[in-house]
Order: C-alpha cells, then structure tokens, then sequence
C-alpha cells in the first residue's frame, strides 16, 4: 500500500463500529451514516468495507463498496479518511484497494458520487481514471444543498 502511515487496510468487522460511527461524525456534517446502518451494512454480503488502520490500530480511514448479487457495477458509497490521516496518501491507497477488490471480484465498472466543489477529491477520482458522467442537481442533503458529480471508471 502506498501511504505515508504505514497503515494496514482489512476489511472491516462489528467490532470496528464504534470507531467507523466516530469517524462518519467526525467526517461528514451531511448525510452521516448512524450506527444502525453501519451494523446492518457491515452484514449485508453486497457490501464490502475495508478499513485502514494505523500501527497502533486507530481507524484512519475505511471505504464502502455497494454491489447488486451478479452485477458487474459496483458503487463507492463512501470513502473517507481521519483529519490526521489527509494528505498523507491513504485516501489514493484507500481508493486503489477498492480498484483492486472490485475488480478481483469480477466487477467491471466503479461508480461513486461527489461534491462539485470537492475539488481535492475530484483531482482524485480523476488521477484513477473517473470520468464525470452525470451532475446530479441538488443531490446533497447539507444547507447549500449541493450539486453532485457521478463519476465512474471501468475496469
């Protein structure tokens, strides 16, 4: 993996939920994923959560992906990394895992959503080849609510 924490990426377990519900709050001040969602997601065998962790086992960071049962499209839900962990790498490694995974998986597309002023972000899901395929008008739940990109890549 190539970040600058030396953070070990494993999927997720019930035993991360607390610290995956801290991390959302601590994250998102929209559209926050609560604890009953992250147990059911953490479940359900169309998702798959992995999670990046430092060597002292603080969650860093972790990413959602959404599939279908026998569809090759799959969905980034959600990706995020802890305030002392930007900057430093691990959201490209984050995302490059779930490339990765994906596609071992046999999918063969990877959609996601994103702000349209997240420009870091953006840059991102670019640099791995996303593409904008859609703007998505008032899609956000936050005050301004904003407008959204759909980007996807094949893999």
């Amino acid at each position: 993996m190539k970040n600058n924490l030396n953070a070990v990426i494993r999927p997720a377990t019930l035993a991360d939920l607390s610290a995956l519900v801290a991390l959302e709050a601590a994250t998102f001040d929209y559209s926050q994923m609560g604890r009953a969602n992250f147990r059911r997601l953490l479940q359900s065998p169309t998702a798959h959560f992995h999670l990046a962790e430092g060597s002292d086992h603080t969650l860093l960071g972790y990413y959602l992906l959404l599939t279908r049962r026998n569809s090759k499209r799959w969905r980034l839900y959600s990706i995020a990394t802890s305030a002392q962990a930007r900057g430093l790498g691990l959201g490209r490694a984050l995302l490059e895992h779930a490339i990765g995974y994906a596609r071992s998986r046999g999918a063969g597309e990877l959609s996601l959503e994103v702000k349209t002023d997240n420009q870091a972000a953006i840059a991102l899901y670019q640099a791995l080849d996303f593409a904008v395929v859609d703007l998505l008008l008032n899609y956000y739940d936050d005050d301004q609510h904003s407008d959204g990109y759909r980007m996807r890549v094949t893999l």
